[in-house]
């Protein structure tokens, strides 16, 4: 049954998602704020800013309006940055149909800076109960470029309502595009916002000209890292060997696609961070989630040494090489610990 979905956010992932939808026959309408960028989807059916490489499908309709975008929708699709979602849950809010529920789906990873919400919480917070059905996050190993491109991709769809996380797997899936569900919004979400952090390491370790031992080494502490700090916030230690957690490391940790991994390794390199966010020219989620991920840890009494030292060389302007050497010469550890405790 066709739906009409209202996707908040035109850059690279929006697009995708909003082509993948479009492709499976639903009623899809883009918001974003950009005038030009929002006639060049209407007229030319492109998006060269993030995927110039795309032909969009016609029956996409980009709105600089919120309140033309929402009207009427079955489901609204967040994909804007992590700074932005609250501001955006709250202009949703205010121009949402009246006595319209909708399925609220977002497929954004980070964790909101001084509360270090998730973003399903957020959401929660800002959109009344009876303004919305559920909320379900939508994750996984997955980049833009080869989403559009149609390779084939598989994601997580997480609620605690099963009949959402359902819904939004019929909404998306193909056979390109298929979807899991999963009932751990807390795994999913932090597996997806941290894996970020630790991408930004192993792109630091390739800029350093450390080899692939280096990259499995932090790429699997890293993952140690994650489901440390996910259990103590209660998830389910299993997320973190699926979709979400070591499938969304591996595609963040190893692709140059990955704008995480590219800022990461800019630094390897020796620029400096404000150089390297200049020369991006888009959000690196890492960056802000690795002081929330951070501060969240020394909150909680969680130790995760590679997030602390990413964050020392983002924020403290620690010298990287030194940082590398000094992180091996930890005390040892036992590799199992983790397992140890939880099983």
């Amino acid at each position: 049954m066709q739906q009409k979905i209202a996707v908040l956010g035109p850059g690279s992932w929006g697009t995708a998602l909003a082509q993948v939808l479009a492709e499976n026959g639903h009623d899809v309408r883009i918001w974003g704020h950009r005038a030009e960028q929002v006639a060049e989807i209407n007229t030319k059916h492109t998006n060269q800013r993030y995927l110039p490489e795309l032909k969009l499908a016609t029956a996409i309709r980009a709105f600089t309006e919120m309140a033309e975008a929402l009207a009427d929708v079955d489901a609204i699709l967040f994909v804007v940055p992590t700074k932005a979602i609250r501001s955006v849950a709250q202009e949703v809010v205010m121009k949402m149909t009246p006595n319209t529920k909708p399925v609220i789906i977002h497929a954004s990873k980070g964790l909101e800076q001084k509360t270090h919400k998730r973003i399903s919480e957020i959401l929660l917070e800002e959109i009344p109960v009876e303004q919305r059905k559920a909320v379900v996050v939508l994750s996984g190993p997955s980049h833009a470029e080869e989403v559009a491109n149609r390779d084939i991709t598989t994601v997580t769809a997480a609620s605690t309502n099963t009949e959402a996380a359902k819904y939004v797997q019929r909404l998306f899936m193909n056979d390109y595009f298929r979807i899991y569900t999963n009932p751990d919004v807390i795994g999913v979400e932090m597996g997806a916002a941290l894996k970020n952090i630790i991408a930004i390491g192993t792109g630091a370790i390739h800029g350093l000209g450390f080899g692939d031992n280096a990259k499995a080494a932090i790429m699997t502490r890293g993952l140690a890292e994650i489901s440390r700090l996910g259990v103590a916030m209660g998830a389910n230690p299993l997320t973190f060997i699926g979709l979400s957690g070591v499938g969304d490391l591996i595609v963040t940790g190893t692709s140059v696609h990955s704008r995480n991994w590219r800022a990461g390794n800019l630094l390897g390199q020796g620029q400096k961070l404000p150089e390297v966010l200049e020369n991006m020219g888009m959000v690196v989620e890492g960056v802000n989630t690795t002081q929330a991920a951070m501060e969240l840890a020394n909150s909680m009494g969680v130790e995760m040494p590679i997030t602390q030292t990413i964050y020392e060389v983002l924020y403290e302007g620690k010298d990287i090489k030194k940082a590398a050497k000094e992180i091996m010469l930890r005390d040892g550890k036992v590799e199992n610990e983790f397992s140890l405790t939880i099983f």
